[in-house]
């Protein structure tokens, strides 16, 4: 099995920080970097939850744990940045109030997904999603150290994508999961990204303690992420999507469900937009 360690990967001493120019930086962008932070460095409640999952199969528990590691990395130079970016942000406190609201049950021995296809299924559209995130900061900012870092965490994301995408393939042939139900997978798993999970970590790193508010926090989340996915980003994402499921990544379906998914985010992004004061 492949793990991360054989490819080559960066380190936080491998970002250019002193070319950070604060005059660049985009509040509303920083606001997303700080809820990343929390996310990315929170992966090893899933690595667990993974490995509960995986319990006949230590190579990909250690596959597992190794993926975590990464994330937590993420997670550290994401929070380093939203210090420079903005100084007054305290990640310890944001990642406690983070943890504490949000909590994934992990003591299981069966995957929720139905099947242990699913389960990998899952964490494709996850790295789908933050791949595609990180590509959309970097083609928004102008401040070339979150530029180099996104480029880095983009491509990260992209490779656990395809790594997780390799496994799914022997896992499917040997469970035999099909078309329809890898569909239901990761159609749900799209859905849930309007669960409680982003909410609350946009509402730990940027909003006052207490009083959580899962609409007002998924909208706000929305509004700031989904403006910055141009369609031909969108296009990217659905085509990794319709590749996970089994379907051809490029035609008439890939056209249709990308118009149709960028309608829907620019609609969240002028909702969110109307709702501000003047």
């Amino acid at each position: 099995m492949t793990h991360w360690t054989d490819f080559g990967v960066w380190q936080a001493d491998d970002i250019h920080w002193d070319r950070f120019e604060p005059s660049r930086v985009d509040p509303d962008l920083v606001k997303l970097i700080k809820a990343a932070s929390l996310v990315e460095h929170n992966a090893p409640v899933y690595a667990k939850y993974l490995c509960n999952v995986f319990h006949d199969d230590p190579g990909f528990a250690k596959l597992a744990k190794d993926w975590a590691d990464e994330e937590v990395k993420h997670g550290k130079v994401l929070a380093h940045y939203a210090k420079l970016a903005g100084p007054d942000f305290d990640f310890d406190d944001a990642f406690k109030r983070f943890t504490e609201g949000f909590q994934v049950p992990v003591d299981v021995s069966r995957s929720v997904r139905g099947s242990l296809t699913g389960e990998i299924l899952a964490r494709c559209v996850v790295e789908t999603g933050t791949s595609s995130h990180y590509t959309a900061i970097r083609r928004a900012t102008g401040e070339p150290v979150l530029e180099e870092l996104c480029r880095n965490l983009a491509a990260d994301e992209l490779r656990h994508y395809k790594t997780f995408w390799e496994f799914s393939k022997q896992l499917r042939e040997r469970e035999g999961v099909g078309l329809v139900k890898r569909a239901r997978v990761v159609i749900g798993r799209v859905a849930e990204a309007q669960d409680e999970e982003l909410a609350y970590a946009f509402h730990s790193a940027n909003e006052r303690p207490g009083g959580f508010n899962h609409k007002r926090s998924n909208e706000a989340y929305a509004g700031h992420a989904y403006k910055l996915y141009p369609p031909d980003l969108v296009e990217r994402i659905v085509a990794m999507l319709l590749n996970v499921i089994g379907l051809k990544p490029h035609g008439w379906l890939s056209r249709w469900i990308s118009r149709l998914a960028y309608w829907k985010m620019r609609k969240r992004v002028r909702r969110f937009a109307a709702a501000q004061p003047a």
